[in-house]
């Protein structure tokens, strides 16, 4: 495929656009992500929602539409999207729209609708409400490739690292906050009303959060491709498996590594079946996480910037293997914080890192295919860990199951640490001016 070349003069002007402006860019980016995670902590997949879907009606299925719809959402369409998106030159202009109102604008839409026909029209309240999310889902795969090559171009790849482990940080520190005024809403008002107030709070967040995401200085692309046609650019992404053994082997340990999260989700379900955990220490536990989870994104963030990401992809996945680990030779409900606090910094690793190192896998123009196709690839082993791990339960037991999820952990581990190079390294990855 070939590319248009920038002049040598296109490309000092862009690299000096970039660093005058990193700062800026640096500080409006955080305050995108942190009050973006703010939003979703007051209408949590794994809690609101399905408490709200819950109101609407008796069907468990539809439940477990949640976390299927927003999946599927957000994988699909970032492969179609790559193509167009690497011939911008500048891409900020297409993320405000499609992250406004087709990512963010739902959340609003939700909130009045529950708060309009909630009580009237459970189920025309419950069809709506899973076309919004689709759409929201949608909108943040076509959205993600863009977004992710306006980070690569405006924070450097030695500032990145900071950069995703301060934002979800302060994120996952104004959650708690998030999640405690979702709870207070709801204990105060029920249903509608408590949760069109969790959904209009959110939404008041996603408006601060857009409003950071535009004020980005974006430095212009200085190489971009022509379009293809979506045939003839689909025909072409085996072709890149083929020629990078590297990024090929990255796959398959990540893959391999996600497949030992299988456990993770059964835990606080372990704990309660064999330790009786109720009550105020699931909110103890929780804390925990989330505690853990705040101080291993600014940690590891940093971290990240001085020994490279795939370092804190193999440890978080050797310390998502502990966590398992643990649970099998802890002797009461009070160790099952140590596990919950690794398992916080497991998911810290894995936030800071996972889309991080995929930038440095690849030239400037082509990092829209690569995050794109890295999601879609990474798919199959996501969906089924939790799956695959609920099946084993059922079959062989927790013990074994979670005996299961260590061993594919730390072989996930291992494989990124010993047969993975450090993409870093690569002249390829070398886009951005130091800072």
């Amino acid at each position: 495929m070939s590319v248009l070349e920038p002049s040598e003069l296109e490309r000092a002007e862009a690299e000096r656009f970039a660093a005058v402006h990193f700062r800026w860019n640096f500080t409006v980016n955080v305050l995108d992500v942190a009050f973006f995670l703010l939003a979703l902590s007051m209408v949590s997949q794994t809690t609101i929602m399905p408490l709200l879907v819950r109101h609407l009606t008796d069907s468990t299925l539809a439940i477990g539409l949640i976390p299927a719809i927003a999946s599927v959402g957000y994988l699909l369409p970032q492969l179609l999207i790559a193509n167009y998106a690497e011939g911008l030159r500048r891409k900020k202009r297409f993320i405000q729209i499609i992250s406004g109102i087709g990512e963010r604008g739902p959340y609003l839409a939700t909130a009045v609708l529950v708060l309009a026909l909630g009580d009237r029209a459970p189920d025309v309240v419950l069809i709506g409400f899973f076309l919004l999310l689709a759409i929201t889902n949608v909108a943040a795969g076509l959205g993600t490739p863009p977004w992710y090559d306006l980070i690569a171009k405006a924070i450097p790849a030695n500032r990145r690292g900071l950069w995703a482990g301060v934002s979800r940080g302060l994120g996952s520190l104004l959650g708690i906050g998030g999640a405690a005024l979702a709870g207070h809403f709801l204990a105060a008002y029920g249903f509608p009303l408590g949760f069109g107030l969790c959904f209009l709070a959110a939404s008041a967040s996603l408006i601060v959060s857009w409003s950071a995401l535009s004020l980005n200085r974006e430095p212009i692309s200085v190489v971009t491709k022509p379009r293809v046609s979506l045939s003839a650019y689909l025909r072409r992404l085996p072709l890149i498996l083929q020629r990078d053994a590297n990024y090929l082997r990255y796959l398959i340990a990540r893959s391999i590594a996600l497949l030992g999260s299988m456990g993770t989700g059964f835990f606080m379900v372990y704990g309660v079946e064999r330790f009786g955990v109720e009550g105020q220490m699931v909110g103890f536990l929780t804390g925990v996480l989330v505690g853990a989870q705040a101080l291993g994104n600014l940690a590891l963030g940093a971290l990240a910037d001085r020994i490279g990401h795939r370092a804190i992809l193999a440890g978080a996945a050797t310390v998502t293997g502990l966590a398992a680990a643990s649970v099998l030779v802890i002797p009461s409900a009070a160790w099952l914080a140590l596990t919950f606090a690794l398992v916080g910094v497991a998911t810290a690793g894995n936030l800071v890192s996972g889309l991080n190192i995929i930038l440095e896998f690849c030239s400037a123009e082509d990092r829209p295919t690569y995050i794109g196709l890295t999601n879609t690839l990474m798919a199959p082993a996501t969906a089924l860990a939790p799956i695959i791990g609920g099946a084993l339960v059922g079959v062989i037991g927790y013990r074994p199951m979670f005996g299961v999820a260590v061993a594919l952990a730390l072989l996930g581990g291992s494989l990124l640490a010993a047969w993975v190079a450090e993409p870093r390294h690569s002249v390829r990855a070398q886009t951005a001016p130091a800072v």
